[in-house]
């Protein structure tokens, strides 16, 4: 049974502490490494690795002092170069190339962002559990089979972009960078369609944003596309 904690999941930072029983492992790093400790309860040696999706700073702040506390980060060329990450404790990894952390085996898939070559994961362990950690996309063109676990961005709702762009309090190009890098609700509900949904305990909403999402109308209507547990991250 996979444990999820949610460390904060905003613009302000995002970080995620996963665990089957057996092996933990961190997603993101985007808060000091203080604050990470102080969140895991200064567990750091718990931690068997930590897997960045990209460059952005509340996705990957803590990575060098993660890595100077002997945590190997995960992460594409692309990112690395962006940070200046280097050194023994990073690995670097590819799109669909596997690798595994003590009982997960890691599929990184690619995305889309603005940033160089941004990852999500898929990540499966022995006990069959199988979660999908998808963020800061707008599109996902990748089908997963027997999720148990989703967490996924649902960072706006068109509708609630527009009415704001036209009440003056959204500038135009910000709505234009938005549609072009993050997930909205209605894209999430379409990716949740045509993956298979049967088996999945948990749905976690990530990533929401301050002025373009309404927590509880995305909880219910993600609950009414798939019938699964919706939970949203605290920011």
């Amino acid at each position: 049974m996979i444990d999820i904690q949610c460390l904060g999941s905003s613009s302000a930072g995002n970080a995620y502490r996963i665990s089957d029983g057996h092996t933990a492992i961190l997603l993101e790093a985007g808060f000091p490494y203080k604050s990470i400790q102080r969140a895991l309860n200064f567990r750091m040696s718990d931690i068997s690795g930590c897997l960045i999706t990209h460059e952005h700073l509340d996705h990957s702040k803590a990575a060098p002092d993660i890595m100077r506390a002997g945590i190997n980060i995960y992460t594409s060329a692309g990112t690395a170069a962006a940070r200046g990450l280097s050194g023994h404790r990073l690995k670097v990894i590819k799109a669909l190339e596997k690798f595994t952390i003590g009982t997960w085996t890691i599929l990184p898939f690619d995305i889309q962002h603005d940033v160089e070559e941004p990852l999500g994961f898929l990540l499966a362990n022995t006990a069959g559990d199988k979660l999908v950690f998808l963020t800061d996309t707008y599109y996902c063109r990748h089908r997963f089979s027997g999720l148990t676990h989703i967490m996924c961005e649902c960072n706006y709702s068109l509708d609630i972009v527009n009415e704001r762009v036209a009440a003056g309090h959204l500038h135009p190009a910000q709505k234009k960078r938005l549609l072009r890098s993050h997930f909205s609700l209605e894209n999430v509900k379409e990716m949740l369609k045509v993956n298979d949904t049967r088996n999945v305990e948990e749905i976690w909403l990530l990533h929401l944003s301050d002025g373009n999402s309404d927590a509880e109308r995305f909880k219910q209507e993600i609950q009414e596309t798939t019938g699964a547990l919706v939970r949203v991250a605290d920011r």
